[in-house]
């Protein structure tokens, strides 16, 4: 055990990694050497920052706590903490099932953490963060929390209402990272296309968006988590028009059944859906469409399934990731709806979308071969280097391996011809 060391273990999406790195910021200004995600605990505070979306994250997390609970029995650490999404929804039962851990802290009041331990929380330091990525890209939280009221969604009973931070606020934040040699931005929220509503009453992003491309040193900024309804149409020129806004959009569509549209409550049907992805692709030439698909909601059928792989083969989307629904307790759907599914039946459709997705981004990638694209390197393994271009976010799309016949450096970009194509990655060499 590291005397006067902290571990912070993240789980979950990139919008928690975020608090986890201005947590680590003010446990560091506190005089505390910080790791995150070790490869070996050893420090003698744990704080463990959890998923609780669904099932599957709610048992990774609980497991995690579980382990470090057992070894603080053994002494391997002295003080264990819990925050995040699960223990902002099930603190009660967490408090009760799992008494080793020394607190549990919300979603929210994590910022206690630091008091409780006798140490100060420094407020003016509150935009600071220690980067567990790689320092040339950083995650951009713009807001927290969710005004939709999708069926089976659990994160507005997790995160509360939509919060918009102030533009300024977030201005200078990237200001800051900028500073520090990040160059590419990901910028994130459980909804952006609902930024500025609750602040500004209006759709703010298109402005945001605007201001951060023309901050001198951002070269890339590539949007995440966007959603159909009243999708803020003005953002289309602006990825037109700015170089550095990538020409990729991350938007969680679903489904397009309008049966089933109806009963996740997305306020969408399936021709405005259609009308929407046709409208982004011809006022942004060459954009890349991320999405997500839902399979074996309450209620859906081979008939609506097989709708939803039409729906697919014809937009043949240049990346995309599908789950299957999970009965959350608070949800709409397990309060109104039977998850009258069977789990394998839940697979097969799963199995079945992701195969034939893995055929069109194959046909999408060869159609690449021959081409030039600017590409940012990432790190250096023992074969290739590896790069991503602007429509590849990090560790959810294709990378980029390019040979080492030249010396790169990391955190800079390079014009890459693309030599052969895989599914799911790009080989090709430095021009």
């Amino acid at each position: 055990m590291q005397k006067n060391k902290v571990d912070i273990i993240t789980l979950g999406c990139s919008k928690n990694l975020v608090d986890s790195e201005q947590l680590m910021a003010q446990f560091k200004v506190n005089g505390y050497k910080v790791a995150h995600d070790p490869h070996k605990v050893n420090g003698e505070i744990v704080v463990v920052n959890t998923c609780g979306f669904i099932g599957d994250a709610q048992e990774e997390s609980i497991n995690m706590i579980l382990e470090l609970a057992e070894a603080k029995k053994r002494g391997k650490i002295r003080k264990l903490f819990v925050m995040g999404c699960l223990s902002e929804r099930f603190l009660k039962d967490l408090e009760h099932e799992i008494p080793e851990v020394d607190k549990f802290y919300g979603k929210f009041n994590w910022k206690g953490l630091i008091s409780d331990l006798g140490k100060t929380y420094y407020e003016d330091l509150a935009l600071n963060r220690i980067l567990t990525t790689p320092s040339h890209y950083a995650y951009l939280k713009i807001a927290e929390g969710c005004n939709r009221t999708c069926s089976y969604c659990s994160i507005p009973i997790i995160t509360g209402k939509y919060q918009s931070r102030p533009m300024e606020e977030i201005i200078n934040e990237v200001e800051w990272l900028v500073g520090k040699g990040v160059k590419e931005f990901q910028v994130i929220a459980q909804d952006l296309t609902f930024y500025g509503y609750d602040r500004y009453k209006k759709a703010a992003l298109p402005e945001l968006i605007e201001r951060i491309s023309d901050i001198k040193g951002v070269e890339w900024i590539r949007l995440h988590y966007g959603y159909p309804t009243h999708f803020p149409m003005d953002l289309l020129r602006v990825m037109r028009e700015r170089e550095n806004v990538c020409k990729y959009m991350d938007i969680a569509l679903q489904h397009i059944s309008d049966k089933m549209l109806k009963l996740m409550r997305r306020n969408i049907t399936k021709e405005e859906t259609l009308q929407l992805i046709s409208a982004i692709r011809e006022e942004v030439p060459g954009i890349h469409l991320r999405t997500t698909l839902m399979v074996g909601h309450p209620g859906e059928t081979e008939t609506d399934f097989a709708e939803l792989v039409d729906f697919v083969k014809e937009i043949r989307f240049e990346r995309m990731g599908a789950f299957a629904y999970s009965h959350e307790i608070g949800t709409y759907a397990y309060k109104n709806y039977s998850d009258d599914i069977p789990e394998e039946t839940k697979q097969e459709r799963l199995d079945t979308l992701m195969a034939l997705q893995e055929k069109i981004a194959n046909e999408i990638n060869l159609k690449k071969t021959g081409k030039v694209f600017k590409t940012i390197i990432d790190r250096e393994e023992d074969d290739f280097y590896i790069g991503r271009t602007e429509f590849d976010s990090p560790e959810v799309d294709p990378e980029f391996l390019i040979t080492k016949s030249k010396k790169l450096q990391v955190g800079a970009f390079y014009p890459v011809k693309v030599t052969d194509a895989q599914p799911f990655d790009l080989y090709g060499e430095v021009l």
